[in-house]
C-alpha cells in the first residue's frame, strides 16, 4: 500500500514541485492551501506524513499542528518556514512538529527526510519491546507516551525514535551526526540545533530536574548518551 503524504502549503510552485517529486517516488499525495482544510483532511482521511507550511491564509502552521496533535499524536509533521530564527523553530517543535525545513529548501533534502521517516516506521513494525524504562518513567512505544505514575505525556514520532536509538545504545555516547543521519536522514551542519532542541523537550518530560539531567546526558563536543 502506498504511503500517503498530506501537503498543507499555499505556494502553488512549491506544491507542484513537491507533488511531482513525491508521486514519482511512489507516494500518494494530497494537497491543500488552507490550514482548516489540512486539519479536516488529516482527521477524515488520515496521513502517513504531513508537510505543513507555517504561513497560511487562514490558520498558521502552529495552530494547524496543535489541532492535528489533539487527535493524532503520532503522525510525523515536517514544518516548512521562511523564518530562520531559532525561537520560531523551537516554537514549532513545542506545539508538536517533528522537524522543520527553512525556505528556500532542497526538494532532494526534504525527500531524504521523508524516506528516513518511513525507514524508521518500517523498522518500528518489526518485533520490538512495547515499553522501555528510563528512571521512574515508562515509555510506551506503541502509544507514544511517557508514563510517570498517573501522569501521561504524549511523545511525537521523532521523540520516540530518538529515545529508541539512545536506549539501544544505553551507556554509550551517540554523536549528533549519527542521530541526524539515522533518524532525520540529513547531514549535520554547524548551525543545526535539531537534536539539541529535541533533547531539551525530552528532558522536560523524563528528568526529575531537566536542568540537572540524570538520564539523558550531554557528551560535550560529541552528542548524548542515555543512562536508564
Amino acid at each position: 500500500m502506498k504511503k500517503r503524504i498530506l501537503i498543507v502549503e499555499d505556494e502553488p510552485d512549491i506544491v507542484r514541485g513537491l507533488k511531482d517529486t513525491l508521486e514519482f517516488e511512489g507516494f500518494e499525495v494530497t494537497a491543500t492551501n488552507e490550514g482548516r482544510e489540512g486539519v479536516k483532511s488529516a482527521r477524515e482521511k488520515g496521513a502517513d506524513c504531513i508537510i505543513l507550511d507555517l504561513m497560511l491564509p487562514d490558520l498558521n502552521g502552529y495552530q494547524v499542528c496543535q489541532e492535528i496533535r489533539a487527535f493524532n499524536a503520532v503522525v510525523p509533521i515536517i514544518m516548512l518556514t521562511a523564518r530562520s530564527e531559532e525561537h520560531d523553530k523551537v516554537r514549532g517543535l513545542e506545539v508538536g512538529a517533528d522537524d522543520y525545513v527553512t525556505k528556500p529548501f532542497s526538494i532532494a533534502e526534504l525527500l531524504a527526510r521523508i524516506k528516513a521517516i518511513f525507514r524508521r516506521l518500517h523498522r518500528a513494525e518489526e518485533a520490538q519491546p512495547a515499553t522501555i524504562k528510563i528512571g521512574e518513567c515508562e515509555i510506551d512505544l506503541k502509544k507514544h507516551q511517557v508514563l510517570r505514575g498517573r501522569r501521561a505525556d504524549p511523545l511525537t514520532f521523532y521523540e520516540v525514535e530518538l529515545l529508541k536509538l539512545l536506549h539501544e545504545r544505553s551507556e554509550q555516547p551517540v554523536s549528533r551526526d549519527e542521530i541526524l543521519d539515522k533518524i532525520w536522514g540529513i547531514e549535520a551542519y554547524p548551525t543545526n540545533r535539531t537534536v539539541d532542541n529535541f533533547i531539551v523537550k525530552l528532558r522536560r518530560k523524563i528528568e526529575d530536574d531537566h536542568k540537572k539531567p540524570a538520564h539523558i546526558l550531554t557528551v560535550y563536543g560529541y552528542g548524548y548518551k542515555l543512562v536508564p
